[in-house]
């Protein structure tokens, strides 16, 4: 029998795949000058996790409990909320600043250190603030996008900006000399990290037709919608970045437009098989009707 929703979800899918694919050839050149080097250097990244992480990180799942790898994840979700703080008070958001202080409070004590977010379960939200977003906030420009070897994706912005939020993270640092604890600590963060993103990573081999201009839009419209707090306007992006040629923004709002009758497109599509999965149905029905026993 047909499954509706898994043909939505493929519809859906097929549809951001190709709309990223238009937006990344009209952005490459504003937003990503050093594709060559950065193709490269997402070349790398990949043939490291492809032989190194990701075989760690199959056996890290395969040997853990799922209690035990939601404890770990809990646990440095904890300790990022101090870097979350500090930047809620940077970016003058003082009443969301009180309140990750109290998940923060609440889960380092009555959650064993974080192991247990207890905060959650009274309706005290994880935020997610970082000194990227806090000098987007003041308006320091994103500047080019960069893959940089072993750190992934980033932009001229982001990359001091992560030096900062590493030295607001406990665990960069060592309690005892010779890293005994702060060695073990960090690989079990990386380590936790990538088992996580097991699943976007397994979708994105699959799905994208090119993973690398996939990987970066992704990127890129994951930390708007941070520096946003989820309220992206086209037109405010445009200006953002000192864009003023007008028939490039004329072209943006087409592209809009397009999206938009693409996506009513596609949800016409999805009426369609909805309709044919109901007649499959119906026939199924009829057909179990007529090969079911007559009763004497």
């Amino acid at each position: 029998m047909i499954k509706r929703s898994s043909l939505k979800l493929t519809l859906l899918a097929c549809g951001v795949i190709l709309s990223t694919n238009v937006v990344a050839k009209d952005n490459a050149n504003m937003t990503d000058p050093y594709e060559s080097f950065n193709r490269k250097m997402y070349d790398f990244n990949e043939s490291v996790d492809h032989y190194v992480a990701a075989p760690i990180a199959n056996g890290y799942k395969s040997v853990t409990p799922d209690f035990l790898q939601t404890g770990v994840f809990n646990f440095f979700n904890n300790l990022k909320n101090f870097n979350v703080v500090i930047n809620d008070v940077l970016q003058a958001k003082f009443s969301q600043s009180a309140s990750d202080m109290g998940r923060l409070t609440m889960n380092t004590t009555a959650g064993l250190g974080g192991f247990f977010d207890i905060a959650k379960h009274i309706g005290l939200e994880q935020n997610d603030e970082d000194f990227d977003q806090t000098l987007a906030v003041w308006g320091v420009p994103k500047g080019s996008y960069l893959v940089m070897p072993l750190i992934g994706p980033m932009t001229m912005r982001s990359g001091p900006a992560s030096a900062f939020d590493a030295a607001t993270n406990p665990a960069s640092y060592a309690s005892i000399p010779a890293n005994y604890i702060s060695a073990p600590v960090q690989f079990m963060s990386a380590l936790n990290a990538r088992a996580n993103a097991e699943g976007a990573l397994k979708f994105i081999n699959e799905a994208a037709m090119d993973r690398y201009v996939f990987t970066r839009e992704s990127f890129l419209q994951w930390r708007k919608n941070l520096e946003t707090d989820g309220k992206v306007n086209m037109d405010d992006d445009l200006m953002a970045e000192n864009v003023d040629d007008a028939s490039l923004t004329q072209h943006w709002r087409d592209y809009g437009k397009q999206f938009e009758n693409t996506a009513q497109s596609f949800s016409s599509v999805a009426r369609q098989f909805d309709q044919t999965a109901q007649t499959y149905e119906q026939a199924n029905h009829k057909i179990d009707q007529v090969h079911q026993p007559r009763t004497k």
